[in-house]
């Protein structure tokens, strides 16, 4: 006689940067799974690294003291210099690997071997052609101050659009925003890259 199993997978907590939400969400819908609790550090994070180690330990802290066992970081490094992979070690949980989101999106294999090729590059992904201004020209005061472009962007030669999803208005707004910066655009669709093995090991 065949006894069906029909346990579940516990519940999850994934704390993911708040830049990656809406990828998460569309991976996990795309896996079917229905287990993941998803919980995102502010997305501005970003444009102050040194935030995000000390912010996840409290994170996963209370992630724990909210009954999770299973907890895993929806971070690359994402310019924390190795504190992030400090903090993990700490609670025991693991993180997807690679340096940045851009660099799982293409794949971590793919941009490792790229021997500098991406040294001058300013990369774009969906949530920044979504939300270019408030994200990225209101933070950084060039829609008071475009005389700062220069000042930020002098090492940038391209643009480079790395496209999660088939959408012709967000390559629209990530062919203003390189011209906005006075950048050579160049569009590369990766979907999802190295996010889905990611997730998919958590079913």
């Amino acid at each position: 006689m065949n006894v069906m199993d029909n346990t579940k997978p516990k519940k999850l907590r994934i704390i993911a940067c708040g830049m990656i939400a809406r990828e998460v969400l569309a991976v996990n819908e795309q896996l079917g799974f229905d287990h993941i609790d998803l919980k995102c550090l502010p997305a501005e994070y970003h444009h102050h690294p040194e935030k995000i180690a000390p912010a996840m330990d409290v994170a996963i802290q209370t992630a724990r003291e909210e009954g999770f066992e299973d907890i895993f970081i929806g971070y690359a490094d994402c310019g924390t210099g190795g504190e992030l992979d400090k903090i993990c070690q700490k609670h025991g949980v693991e993180r997807i690997a690679g340096t940045h989101c851009f660099s799982f999106y293409m794949g971590n294999d793919v941009y490792e071997k790229s021997d500098g090729e991406y040294m001058t590059t300013f990369f774009i992904t969906d949530f920044l052609a979504r939300h270019f201004d408030t994200f990225l020209i209101k933070p950084l005061g060039l829609d008071r101050h475009p005389e700062l472009l220069d000042m930020y962007f002098a090492n940038y030669t391209r643009a480079l659009y790395i496209a999660q999803t088939d959408d012709p208005e967000l390559e629209q707004n990530a062919r203003e925003a390189a011209k906005f910066l006075g950048l050579e655009y160049e569009r590369r669709y990766t979907g999802f890259g190295d996010l889905i093995p990611a997730l998919q090991q958590l079913g």
